[in-house]
């Protein structure tokens, strides 16, 4: 199962030239994680009143531009779940394009920063996101 993240390209995204300004990709991967942890039912503003789920790491391949006025689709898989992280691969289409390719780290920290192991309801609601190998 793969979450879907419509997500119009503004103004505010844009350089001068009009094209996506490559930090505001990483605004839209944000929105879409947080848009994903909404949809299996632990809002940020929730999660983040006793916890957190910072990225510890992310790289990202932009593959062609994107200009002000294209829709994009995100869409985020989960490669796995660890004790305490979270593997996520997100890209972003716009028609047949593909405009970029993520893979991101989180990781559950509690309430002091220190990496603690998901809990239950949360590791549940992301299993049936994990992508199959095969």
């Amino acid at each position: 199962m793969e979450f879907t993240y419509p997500q119009k390209v503004l103004f505010k995204h844009c350089d001068p030239a009009g094209i996506v300004f490559y930090p505001r990709y990483f605004e839209m991967i944000n929105d879409c994680v947080e848009a994903f942890f909404d949809e299996i039912g632990t809002p940020f503003e929730v999660l983040h009143k006793d916890a957190a789920v910072p990225t510890a790491q992310i790289e990202v391949k932009f593959t062609a531009p994107s200009r002000h006025g294209d829709h994009l689709i995100l869409t985020l898989g989960v490669i796995r779940v660890g004790s305490a992280s979270l593997s996520l691969n997100i890209s972003a289409t716009s028609g047949d394009e593909l405009r970029f390719q993520c893979t991101s780290t989180l990781v559950y920290i509690d309430a002091i920063g220190k990496p603690t192991g998901w809990p239950s309801h949360i590791r549940s609601a992301l299993t049936p996101y994990i992508r199959s190998t095969s």
